[in-house]
């Protein structure tokens, strides 16, 4: 009895001795370091919107032909920036560091990131805020994971649930930009960073609330599409068919920017020379055709709701197709995704109009999951991303037209560093 008596008491110092770990729950400390880079993203991105508004504001007095000159500025400012405090870089460079660079984002770049695309994004260029954001938020997950001394693909993820917490503030979409965090990754196995799914949906989640409770955002559709009406099982012939003709303009986007690329690269000029040759190009298709000023994120419901010609909405497209080229190899910094997205609703709307018959929301929504998923490399995040954007809630045509691009799309992708090549290495 006094052996067992003490064997007990034994067991019961060493329980004592031992940190108390009582949790009858799924979440633990990592979590609350998932809400964390979550809530601090959202609180980013707020702020990045503000200024951007404001900004936007500011340089939109400047109409007619003081357009040409204020985008010229504009280009040449932030060449200006990226050539004395730093080149942050692009899309290639964030999928690179994330894959091959052990999931580091380095937060030295983001002052460049932020001023450069301020001024390329404010002043009317044809890129969006999502890549900034990307990849500022993602840099920021990679200080927090340092600061919570995190290594190897536990840091990685949270790198990625600070992109993802960037891209879902801007899109109010958490699972969408979750998904977009890990297929823009690679586009051969989009499940290869799997475990970083639940990381990127809480930080997205927590970004989205701050987000907006900073800028007081609603929940519900961006774009005014019409009521869509499912017919029948012809629909997903219709969305697919759509979405063959979204990808072939996805491929003509995709040439016409290496063509520029090559124009751009011809000789050797510092970035601001490129930048301010751009800004003065874009100035003057902005000046002909104000429409496709702006990354269109409200130009898509002036397209939506206007009444355009067709022989618009043809130049329309084919000069936004350029502008976006353009401010994509001239040096200009931001994202291409909503600008894919304008040139997705053109192209819905052309087709509309030679089909009158053709359900004008289904052809929208199909050209631009098509068109995006062909450059991205992104099908289920597209999806997604455009049910919450435009409130089509049957999900199974988007997929169908987004499957069509992705599978349609170039061998050689769009996004250098998604190559299978590299990802074999």
């Amino acid at each position: 009895m006094k052996i067992n008596r003490r064997r007990r008491i034994i067991r019961t110092f060493n329980l004592l001795d031992q940190p108390i770990r009582f949790n009858p729950f799924v979440f633990s400390r990592t979590f609350f370091m998932w809400a964390i880079t979550g809530l601090v993203g959202g609180v980013i991105a707020g702020l990045y919107w503000i200024v951007l508004e404001h900004f936007t504001a500011f340089l939109a007095e400047f109409q007619g032909w003081m357009v040409i000159p204020t985008m010229a500025i504009c280009g040449l400012l932030a060449g200006l920036v990226i050539h004395f405090i730093g080149d942050p870089g692009e899309i290639h460079l964030i999928v690179n560091n994330i894959r091959f660079n052990k999931g580091k984002l380095e937060p030295k770049n983001n002052p460049s990131m932020i001023l450069s695309s301020l001024f390329c994004v404010a002043s009317g260029g044809s890129l969006g805020p999502e890549a900034p954001l990307v990849q500022v938020t993602g840099s920021t997950g990679t200080l927090l994971g340092k600061i919570f001394r995190l290594k190897g693909e536990e840091l990685r993820s949270l790198s990625i649930a600070g992109m993802a917490s960037g891209f879902t503030a801007l899109f109010g979409a958490p699972l969408g930009g979750s998904l977009f965090s890990l297929e823009i990754l690679h586009h051969k196995h989009a499940v290869e960073y799997y475990k970083a799914i639940i990381p990127a949906l809480v930080a997205s989640c927590f970004s989205y609330l701050m987000f907006a409770l900073i800028i007081h955002l609603g929940i519900g559709a961006t774009w005014d599409l019409k009521a869509y009406h499912y017919t029948g099982v012809y629909d997903f012939a219709y969305a697919t068919a759509f979405g063959i003709i979204g990808t072939i303009f996805g491929w003509i986007f995709i040439f016409i920017v290496k063509f520029f690329k090559r124009i751009f690269e011809y000789r050797t000029f510092p970035i601001y020379i490129k930048t301010l040759t751009g800004g003065i190009i874009l100035g003057v298709i902005a000046f002909y055709f104000p429409i496709t000023r702006y990354f269109g994120h409200n130009e898509i419901n002036q397209l939506i709701n206007g009444n355009f010609a067709l022989s618009f909405l043809i130049v329309v497209l084919i000069f936004k197709i350029l502008a976006i080229a353009v401010t994509v190899t001239s040096g200009w910094r931001g994202g291409f995704i909503i600008p894919l997205f304008f040139v997705g609703t053109t192209l819905g709307l052309i087709i509309h109009q030679l089909f009158p018959a053709v359900d004008i929301t289904l052809a929208i929504v199909s050209c631009m999951a098509a068109i995006n998923a062909c450059v991205t490399r992104t099908p289920m995040s597209t999806t997604i991303i455009l049910g919450t954007l435009t409130g089509f809630t049957y999900f199974v045509p988007i997929l169908f037209a987004s499957l069509t691009g992705y599978f349609l799309a170039p061998k050689i992708p769009f996004i250098g560093s998604q190559s299978e090549k590299l990802s074999e290495e």
